[in-house]
């Protein structure tokens, strides 16, 4: 299975999830950005910026 398809059903899932119990997933994204810092997050925006 490809990492798209893989990234899709988890979105999926995410957003059937957050239609029966609404959470604020993108918030706590965020939240987890700003405190831990993780390396993914930053190679993810120079990939997208050097576009």
């Amino acid at each position: 299975m490809s990492l798209r398809t893989q990234i899709l059903i988890y979105l999926v899932v995410i957003a059937f999830i957050d239609t029966i119990i609404p959470i604020p997933i993108t918030a706590l994204v965020l939240i987890y950005v700003l405190f831990q810092k993780p390396i993914w997050f930053r190679q993810w925006t120079d990939e997208i910026y050097r576009a």
